[in-house]
């Protein structure tokens, strides 16, 4: 058989119904959703959903042979062929065509410059490969199924041999995926984590101050801080920076930090932790902070020099390291580390804050981002705290799957929008965006202030796997500020669509997605930690100099918010 004769048998082959069904999740996937994609992901996902779309046409093809329905003559079928093809092409076309208005449909509200076009054709190639690709993979899987089902049919009726057919070639392929090739992407992925939290990068030296975390007196090794930790504890605010923008007396912040080479176990580095911030006197700071990082240990700067700023330096923070990995890898592989971690550093500073004369202890406070936020959420129990509870927590990107986040989020007032929620008097928790607070800043707060950090575009607080055959709440109107009115709903595809918003949620300009701006930071660290020296005036001119800083700068990190 000739290749000619070869490609034409398997285009012939093809599902009518299946492509009717992929061409209209391909056209859904090109529609936007929260975060603007590249012409290599869009031709990706639009690949992928297309392939989606064709097995359950399949599928349905099965199911009806299956249960011996009559079908359409070959005529009926012929011209109901040419009929799809004629269709699907039309589809398809018409949803490449619309694809830049699309995506600068999610560009205009994240006030980035338009784009001139979305690369249809690229984007059609791509994903015509990724549809074969998982065609290939598809017809492999049927082929070993029919041979799996063909060798047991001598012991076991035709169809019960079908079904078991289907079942084992299904543990086969999920067996050579999870514990091949994912297991071994993973000892890759951790080798090559391991190795780059080691470099030392030159434009961030060792302290050469006695009371600085990894300095000649510190209890924690300049090499035993990793690469986070040694970017995080160089990279503050000094006193006379905090001076110069705030025109006040400031004191040298107090940042410890801890790494995962520092000691073997969470506990053990928990305690060092401890003594390494009564070494540099933490407990005497005015607040203080237990950090969870992200997956690799990094914390965000937008976060902690803004509170620097507005306590005119008169914080310590403390945090550890979990993981070499970033927060997606940390999630999937070892999600019990963080919580571990976030649990034993906590345990430490708390219990011995607790001994300390309440009138003369800082202020305690949590704070995390993404999954460093869904571990802080954990690191405190309530029963253990509710005697002696600390003062609040600033919790950023909270993870979908975030237990707290989620009941709050679910039981929230009617009529608040699930992207911006209100909870019951707001006394205790309160959520912020861009614009701020749901309620008046003069509402009264509890004992406790919790506020959470979150975008309306941002992914990763948002996904949900029930999105799949459901439309979420976040999409109701009225919508956040940061979301395309132009995102519908499309059973499958949106799930899909999020799920790879999630990947690339740090890839947007800062302030959107999943990368949190300085200047919403200082709304959020006001209420939290209850700022009442500054005046409005001077809160806008720190907020435009943090902003202008960070914009500066970009973040090269890695692991951002990830």
């Amino acid at each position: 058989m000739t290749l000619a004769r070869f490609i034409r048998r398997q285009l012939l082959s093809l599902s009518g119904v299946g492509l009717m069904l992929g061409a209209l999740f391909f056209a859904a996937a090109l529609t936007p959703t929260l975060i603007p994609r590249s012409y290599l992901t869009q031709g990706a996902l639009a690949g992928g959903c297309f392939a989606i779309g064709y097995f359950a046409g399949v599928l349905w093809r099965r199911l009806w042979h299956y249960l011996e329905l009559p079908g359409p003559s070959a005529r009926a079928r012929s011209l109901a062929n040419a009929l799809v093809a004629a269709s699907c092409l039309l589809v398809v076309l018409a949803a490449l065509w619309r694809t830049t208005a699309w995506q600068n449909a999610i560009r205009d509200v994240m006030k980035m410059a338009p784009v001139e076009t979305a690369h249809p054709l690229k984007v059609s190639i791509i994903a015509l490969v990724t549809f074969v690709v998982l065609l290939v993979l598809g017809r492999l899987f049927a082929l070993l199924a029919h041979i799996l089902a063909v060798g047991t049919r001598r012991a076991i009726p035709r169809k019960l041999a079908n079904v078991i057919g289907v079942i084992v070639a299904g543990l086969l392929f999920w067996s050579i995926a999870s514990n091949v090739l994912i297991r071994t992407a993973f000892n890759a992925l951790d080798s090559s984590f391991r190795e780059l939290d080691v470099l030392f990068e030159p434009e961030r030296p060792q302290p050469t101050a006695a009371d600085k975390t990894g300095g000649p007196a510190s209890l924690v090794k300049w090499t035993e801080l990793g690469r986070m930790g040694r970017r995080f504890v160089a990279s503050g605010p000094t006193a006379a920076e905090i001076s110069a923008v705030t025109e006040r007396p400031a004191l040298e912040p107090v940042r410890v930090y801890v790494g995962l080479a520092a000691r073997d176990t969470a506990q053990a580095r928990a305690r060092l932790a401890l003594d390494e911030l009564k070494r540099q006197h933490g407990f005497e700071r005015k607040v203080l902070i237990v950090i969870t990082p992200t997956g690799t240990g990094w914390i965000d700067p937008a976060a902690m020099d803004t509170v620097e700023y507005l306590h005119h330096g008169d914080v310590a923070s403390v945090a550890m390291q979990y993981s070499y990995l970033n927060s997606p890898l940390s999630l999937l592989f070892q999600p019990e580390y963080g919580a571990e971690a976030a649990r034993a550093l906590f345990a430490e500073i708390y219990g011995y804050w607790t001994t300390l004369p309440k009138e003369r202890r800082p202020k305690l406070y949590l704070h995390g981002l993404s999954l460093g936020a869904m571990n802080s959420e954990t690191s405190a129990e309530l029963f253990e705290t509710i005697g002696d509870p600390i003062a609040g927590a600033l919790w950023s990107g909270a993870p979908f799957e975030s237990r707290i986040w989620r009941s709050i989020t679910d039981n929230r007032n009617p009529g608040s929008p699930a992207w911006l929620p209100q909870f019951r008097d707001s006394r205790f928790v309160r959520f912020m965006n861009q614009n701020g607070p749901t309620v008046p800043p003069d509402t009264p707060w509890g004992p406790m202030r919790v506020v959470y950090l979150q975008y309306a575009s941002d992914a990763i607080t948002f996904f949900a796997y029930r999105d799949a055959y459901r439309a979420p709440a976040w999409m109701n109107p009225p919508r956040g500020p940061d979301v395309s009115p132009e995102l519908r709903w499309y059973p499958i595809v949106t799930m899909l669509q999020l799920a790879l918003d999630m990947a690339v949620a740090t890839h947007t300009p800062m302030g959107f997605g999943h990368v949190y701006a300085p200047e919403h930071y200082v709304d959020a660290w006001v209420a939290v930690t209850d700022v009442n020296d500054w005046s409005a005036e001077a809160l806008a001119k720190l907020k435009s100099y943090l902003a202008a800083r960070a914009r500066q700068a970009p973040g090269d990190d890695p692991d951002r918010g990830g």
